[in-house]
């Protein structure tokens, strides 16, 4: 339905490619959940992200249940 709210979930969103996967949703309006364990990735990737109200970030090991 257009204008309903579109949440998307980036595993491994602090590295190279998830940071830049986080921006471009976060431009097109989407809520975002960046799920990062930070073991081969760096915050400051998605630093500039943290201001943004429709962005989340969890620091979590995906193999491991929350």
């Amino acid at each position: 339905m257009q204008g309903d709210i579109v949440r998307s979930l980036v595993t491994g969103g602090s590295g190279f490619l998830g940071s830049h996967l986080c921006e471009r949703l976060l431009e097109r309006g989407n809520q975002v959940l960046c799920v990062d364990n930070f073991y081969s990735s760096r915050h400051t990737n998605i630093e500039h992200l943290l201001p943004n109200p429709r962005f989340e970030l969890m620091r979590h090991d995906v193999t491991f249940p929350l």
